[in-house]
């Protein structure tokens, strides 16, 4: 598929795709080129570039995440530096996701009280 079927899929630009390419988040089974130097994807591409958003969205540097699928791609990274980096993506996702809820709670006692003070205008400050 051309860049830009594969951007309309994936729901980004035509840029950052080209983009991500030249940091090497897509390799040669994602993306080959023809002999008028056109690009053309695979369907691989569009699962790899859902992953790289997955990661982005929990906090993954777009370093990190060539570091570790380069290293998937390659059996480079061992089970154990796999496990390693799983584990402590799980402990910073666990991390936020308490950060949220807080976050969440406090949002929903203001909601409580806007509420409260608009069906009762006469209501004091809790």
């Amino acid at each position: 598929m051309k860049i830009q079927e594969l951007a309309d899929r994936v729901g980004l630009s035509v840029h950052t795709i080209r983009y991500y390419e030249k940091e090497g988040l897509l390799d040669e089974r994602h993306v080959e080129r023809d002999n008028n130097n056109y690009r053309h994807y695979a369907d691989e591409a569009i699962e790899r570039l859902k992953l790289v958003k997955r990661f982005q969205t929990v906090g993954c540097s777009l370093t990190e995440l060539k570091e570790i699928l380069q290293g998937l791609d390659t059996n480079t990274t061992t089970t154990q530096q796999g496990i390693d980096w799983v584990l402590s993506k799980i402990k910073e996702i666990e991390r936020k996701k308490e950060e949220y809820d807080q976050v969440l709670a406090t949002l929903n006692r203001m909601l409580e009280y806007k509420v409260a003070l608009q069906d009762d205008p006469g209501k004091k400050h809790r």
